[in-house]
């Protein structure tokens, strides 16, 4: 009797130290125990980010920040929003949930979610509290509890620049982190004749804003050309930090007349929020007709070639050995990429020297032979390390001009022909080619 009483007792003892163990282990792991509700223990705050800490303007995106902290535990919850009057918003992503420790290491959980705002007017306005509405477990009882946020005070600033603005009719107001500009043809519209179509398709992206607050299809019009303007795409894309706008305009025209048009570029100005300054961005000015200019000389007919241009070119093939050792040898004519000459030309109407380095750093990297003629060119050389003072910011360097920049890394140049193959770049280290001793 005595053994099978210390057998029960034993097992009762591992039993409670199992459940005891149980309870450590869902501590460890952050489960929140049930006890009951203690002033702090709930808390809501809601946070607006503000760019460089200034008022916002109206249509500008503001950040709100909901941070949860709830030292209990949770069955059901959900978040009652203000009306948000006077704001267009959206909710980016989804809410978050996670365990965080407090200051006197008790774990809580954490509510996150963010909620990106658009005052829609100059004022103060306030922003009501938020609601959270939690059902919890209060030592043991099921309680429906609210959760309340603080009411914000939001100002919006008026704009006092002499020019634009969020009032201003003309030009359109665009509050953005970041703009862009795609252009494309089809076909190319330098290739354009006198009664032929190109569809010209402009996608305008930007960054903190929502689809319908980008401008409407701008106004695509000039001599010798019947325009007929498509439909107008509009998407917002959201991010985790903060919607994307983007634009799809189209236009086909049509050439009316035999000559080449020019086709003036459409500057779209728009405020940088990050920055705090006005920027402008450009629908690049394009040419239709009269063939791509950068091939003239490919476009011209071939002449009739002659009996003695025959013998010429078989004496060449015969001699094509003596030709490879200096004799008759043309080297060949390098020039930018059409793609890199555009891309410079934008960055120089832009006055943007990061833009252009980068142009012309990809440029080097996709073309070595061209690198080589350049660095090889004192005065491609030194306008090279003009532009890398000014972009780098050793020293106090002037921007260079960057339209003759431009001209001077578009032009054509002779490539250096080297007879002997180089010698292997390996060769100092494994000895190949080196004379036996």
């Amino acid at each position: 009797m005595v053994t099978f009483l210390r057998v029960l007792a034993q097992r009762t003892l591992a039993h409670s130290m199992g459940r005891v163990l149980a309870v450590l282990l869902a501590l460890l792991l952050g489960q929140i125990p049930a006890r009951a509700i203690e002033p702090g223990d709930l808390t809501l705050t809601v946070t607006p980010e503000l760019s460089g800490n200034a008022q916002p303007y109206a249509r500008e995106m503001v950040l709100l920040k909901l941070r949860g902290v709830y030292r209990t535990q949770i069955l059901l919850e959900d978040v009652r929003q203000p009306a948000l009057t006077n704001f267009s918003w959206t909710q980016l992503g989804r809410d978050s949930w996670s365990r965080t420790q407090l200051p006197d290491g008790q774990m809580a959980l954490q509510f996150e979610r963010t909620v990106a705002i658009f005052p829609q007017h100059t004022g103060t306005f306030t922003i009501e509290p938020f609601v959270h509405k939690l059902t919890i477990n209060d030592n043991g009882e099921r309680k429906l509890v609210e959760v309340r946020s603080e009411p914000i005070e939001f100002p919006v600033a008026k704009w006092t620049a002499e020019t634009g603005g969020p009032d201003a009719p003309e030009p359109w107001w665009l509050p953005a982190r970041d703009v862009t500009i795609t252009d494309s043809w089809d076909p190319d519209p330098e290739t354009v004749n006198q009664g032929d179509t190109a569809r010209r398709i402009v996608t305008l992206e930007a960054q903190g804003m929502l689809a319908e607050g980008l401008p409407p299809r701008p106004i695509m019009r000039t001599r010798g050309i019947v325009t007929f303007a498509g439909p107008v795409k509009r998407e917002t894309i959201i991010t985790p930090s903060g919607p994307v706008a983007r634009a799809t305009y189209q236009w086909d025209l049509k050439k009316g007349v035999p000559e080449v048009i020019a086709l003036e570029g459409i500057q779209i100005p728009w405020y940088d929020t990050l920055s705090r300054t006005m920027r402008v961005t450009e629908i690049p000015a394009r040419q239709i007709g009269g063939g791509l200019p950068d091939r003239e000389d490919d476009l011209k007919p071939p002449s009739p070639a002659s009996w003695a241009t025959i013998a010429a070119a078989a004496l060449a093939a015969f001699g094509l050995g003596l030709a490879l050792i200096g004799f008759g040898a043309r080297r060949p004519v390098l020039r930018l990429s059409r793609g890199g000459r555009q891309a410079l030309r934008r960055a120089a109407a832009a006055g943007d020297a990061v833009a252009f380095r980068a142009a012309l750093g990809r440029a080097m990297q996709a073309e070595p032979d061209l690198a080589r003629v350049w660095r090889a060119d004192p005065d491609a050389a030194a306008a090279l390390s003009a532009l890398d003072r000014t972009v780098y910011g050793m020293g106090d360097a002037a921007t260079p001009n960057l339209t003759e920049l431009t001209q001077l890394f578009s032009r054509r140049r002779k490539a250096a022909v080297t007879v002997l193959a180089e010698e292997p770049r390996l060769a100092p280290l494994d000895g190949w080619g080196r004379p036996a001793r």
